[in-house]
């Protein structure tokens, strides 16, 4: 009966809160700036720790421990996503104005997306055990991968399911207000918009390869692994808004995600020899964030870490106020 209670809160903080940012504060298309980002950052930080406290209560210590931890990874990887959805969006020149309705939906997939993954690998790790090793495993490689990496490169022109869908439907060279989809002498086609949300979907399908298995280190509890992560990703439109023109602050948060990829791997790779306790974990994971986000700020970069933002404290986001003409005079080659 406790777990109904909790789906159903879950559901109506969700359902009532997107509803409201939809049709409510995000009517009508508007760059988002500072005070609000901060105000819509606060609401969903608030519910999450909410909905955690009724977890504590009804689901016991254990299984609110879980959700706290798992919040904070799936969080702390999803800062990260955030420099590519940068990158995305500059490179298609997406007015400021629209970017909210794209990461509305482009996340609203992902709530679908995730749930998937999660059900395939809870599925993959109580049928067949020794999956976990490969989870393990994986997790390590990509976290030594992540920390190698270098500058991120966005190449939409490559994306299979982009050059599909254009194969199917004509996609016009510029943005129609914030509408993905137009008739034009009777004919339904896509506007510059369809390609923003074609590749920020398909780019969380990498994500959540790397995201999901990262909280199943914590727990296989589908509810637990599902809540914090659409909680967590629910909370990306209002941070990309916030912290859009001081990301370049955070040098080491990369170097951090490395450590806590490669702890969670660990973890499941020595799961059947030694169960490291929740609170260990949750410890280990915000001591590895706290001290690379300190070492962000005791060693800045050398360029102006305000450099990107506005007098008014609200960042420059991708595109600019020219729109497409000015920068996205390509696109018809991009959305190819």
């Amino acid at each position: 009966m406790e777990i109904l209670a909790l789906w159903g809160l879950f559901a109506g903080l969700v359902l009532g809160t997107l509803i409201v940012d939809l049709l409510v504060f995000n009517r009508k298309p508007h760059v988002m700036l500072l005070p609000e980002a901060s105000v819509w950052c606060g609401i969903w930080v608030s519910l999450a720790a909410a909905f955690g406290a009724a977890v504590f209560v009804l689901e016991g210590s254990a299984k609110g421990m879980e959700f706290i931890t798992g919040y904070v990874i799936e969080w702390s990887l999803s800062v990260d996503n955030l420099f590519v959805f940068i990158v995305i969006f500059r490179y298609f020149a997406v007015p400021p104005a629209y970017l909210h309705r794209v990461l509305f939906y482009g996340i609203m997939g992902a709530v679908v997306l995730r749930g998937i993954f999660i059900a395939a690998g809870v599925g993959l790790l109580t049928y067949f055990h020794w999956t976990i090793y490969l989870f393990g495993a994986f997790l390590v490689f990509t976290g030594v991968k992540l920390l190698r990496a270098g500058e991120v490169e966005v190449e939409p022109q490559k994306n299979p399911v982009l050059r599909f869908f254009t194969r199917l439907m004509p996609i016009e060279t510029t943005y129609d207000q914030q509408k993905f989809f137009v008739r034009r002498n009777g004919n339904l086609v896509g506007t510059a918009l369809v390609p923003v949300l074609i590749v920020i979907e398909t780019t969380d399908v990498m994500f959540a390869v790397d995201s999901v298995p990262a909280i199943l280190a914590i727990t296989q509890d589908p509810f637990i692994v599902y809540t914090s992560n659409i909680f967590a990703i629910l909370g990306l439109r209002s941070l990309f808004f916030l912290l859009a023109g001081v990301m370049g602050m955070f040098r080491y948060l990369k170097v951090g995600l490395c450590f806590v990829l490669s702890f969670v791997g660990v973890k499941m790779l020595i799961s059947d020899l030694y169960k490291v306790p929740i609170t260990v974990s949750l410890g280990i994971v915000a001591g590895i964030l706290a001290a690379s986000i300190v070492a962000s700020l005791v060693f800045p970069p050398a360029e102006n870490p305000a450099e990107g933002q506005h007098a008014d404290g609200s960042a420059v986001l991708p595109g600019g106020p020219e729109g497409p003409v000015a920068h996205g005079k390509d696109i018809e080659h991009r959305a190819a």
